[in-house]
């Protein structure tokens, strides 16, 4: 019988610290009532009207619209796609969208997103007291996604602006907007990761959250648990246009250098090297003798840029840009961006199996500049030992390559080279970091690599070069 009373009585306790436990876990979860009740004032919503072509501005060339019964479906879907007015000029109609943002100062300037404002011939901005103001676009930066805004008011409550430096993977976050339009919603998550890169996305280092974020949330801010702005509201990844759990904010920092650049010079003013680069794989740091992957890797510097004048080269490895550590190539254009340009300073290169330290001055980033691209007849020949043939470019495809040497390669078969993803019109520019002048001199370096060994090809496809690392066959 004591024993059953003692069995009963350690059961007791194990339940009772167990509750414990979960109350205690419990206390630790944030909570977000007072940071909504401070902050939300500051929020607003974003509401635009765009005027757009109803349908196309004339019918075809020898098509007459079709007469149709009073009553018939067909007769309105013409009407939607070809419907004039009366003066003969194409019928319109007002597409409006939401958004929303937030107020940084008390004289009316508003932040958001420029794809939240593009092409808007209207902007109401509705505040959290319900009334609604005229905004007026001081601004906008497409490739940061930043708009800055201004409406005609005094005394507004703003929001207070933190580090997204010092934010912690893992920390609490929380957005508030109008999701599908309705206002002031506030959700919550964690900072997932930091410093991401997306495509057509390379001077943002987004912040990474799985904070719920839908359509008309953009714009708005992303608060730590003080209560202060760290991100705009930007992205989501998603197959089905709503919430996956993945969504992207840009670092308050970089909002609001832009913001002030728009306030005080209407434009952005970025800084530019002049380099593309790509990311240091495993195989390609064993074939410049790194001991691990890291850094951003040039593959090709353009003519003339501040690159060029610093004495970088295709093949370096640039590990450190103004005593910023390089992880990785995503790592790279953010900084340069917001470095000051016409100021010297020290860049750091893995050239040769060591490090070099060169200095650079950077220029204003200029616009995007196409690339010529070229294509030519399939010529068949004999493989070399790591799997493609390949022939010489003419004088006038090195021209418009604006490239000195190189080979076009014109059959790949199954191999080495097809495996490190050589393709059938790709340009070898170098082999082992050696430039490629002819194809005789490119054949006679292919016969004497290494056997066993990786070793790196930069080829350009498309106008964008890119090294891969080619595993050369052992010797037979």
């Amino acid at each position: 019988m004591l024993n059953v009373r003692k069995t009963a009585l350690y059961a007791l306790v194990a339940c009772f610290s167990l509750l414990c436990m979960q109350v205690s876990q419990a206390n630790h979860l944030p909570g977000f009532v007072d940071l909504v009740k401070e902050t939300s004032s500051a929020v607003v919503n974003i509401s635009t009207t765009q005027k757009i072509k109803s349908g196309m501005p004339e019918l075809p060339e020898g098509f007459e619209m079709p007469e149709f019964p009073e009553d018939s479906p067909f007769g309105e879907l013409f009407k939607y796609f070809f419907e004039h007015d009366e003066s003969g000029e194409p019928s319109y109609r007002d597409a409006k969208s939401l958004g929303s943002g937030f107020i940084i100062s008390k004289d009316g300037y508003v932040m958001t997103n420029y794809h939240v404002v593009k092409d808007a011939d209207e902007i109401i901005v509705r505040l959290s007291d319900r009334r609604e103001l005229k905004g007026e676009v001081i601004g906008v930066d497409q490739r940061s996604d930043v708009a800055l805004l201004k409406i005609e008011a005094t005394g507004l409550p703003v929001v207070k602006i933190g580090k997204s430096s010092e934010l912690e993977v893992g920390e609490w976050v929380l957005a508030i907007g109008s999701p599908f339009g309705f206002d002031h919603s506030a959700t919550a998550g964690i900072v997932s990761a930091k410093g991401r890169s997306l495509p057509r996305e390379n001077y943002v280092p987004f912040i990474q959250t799985d904070v719920a974020i839908n359509p008309g949330n953009s714009g708005g801010p992303l608060f730590n648990q003080e209560g202060e702005v760290v991100g705009v509201n930007s992205q989501i990844y998603s197959r089905t246009g709503g919430y996956m759990g993945l969504s992207f904010a840009i670092p308050v920092e970089v909002a609001m250098d832009v913001a002030d650049q728009l306030k005080t010079a209407g434009r952005v003013k970025r800084g530019w090297l002049g380099v593309l680069i790509q990311d240091v794989t495993l195989d390609l740091a064993e074939s410049f003798g790194m001991k691990q992957p890291r850094g951003a890797l040039v593959v090709k510097v353009l003519p003339d840029s501040p690159a060029k004048k610093a004495g970088i080269k295709v093949g370096d490895v640039i590990v450190e840009f103004n005593k910023n550590a390089i992880q990785n190539s995503a790592a790279l254009p953010p900084i340069v961006g917001s470095s000051k340009v016409g100021v010297q300073m020290p860049v750091a290169v893995f050239r040769n199996g060591r490090e070099k330290t060169l200095k650079v001055k950077l220029d204003e980033l200029p616009d995007d500049k196409s690339v010529a691209k070229v294509t030519s007849d399939e010529v068949v020949e004999q493989t070399n030992r790591i799997g493609f043939s390949a022939v010489d470019l003419t004088d006038e495809q090195k021209e418009a390559l604006e490239i000195q040497g190189g080979v076009l390669v014109t059959r790949v078969i199954e191999g080495p080279a097809s495996q490190a993803g050589i393709r059938k019109d790709d340009i070898i520019l170098t082999l082992d970091s050696k430039q490629i002048e002819n194809l005789d001199q490119f054949q006679k370096l292919v016969g004497a690599l290494p056997g066993g060994k990786s070793v790196a090809i930069l080829v350009q496809r498309d106008g964008s070069p890119t090294f891969l690392a080619v595993k050369v066959p052992a010797d037979s």
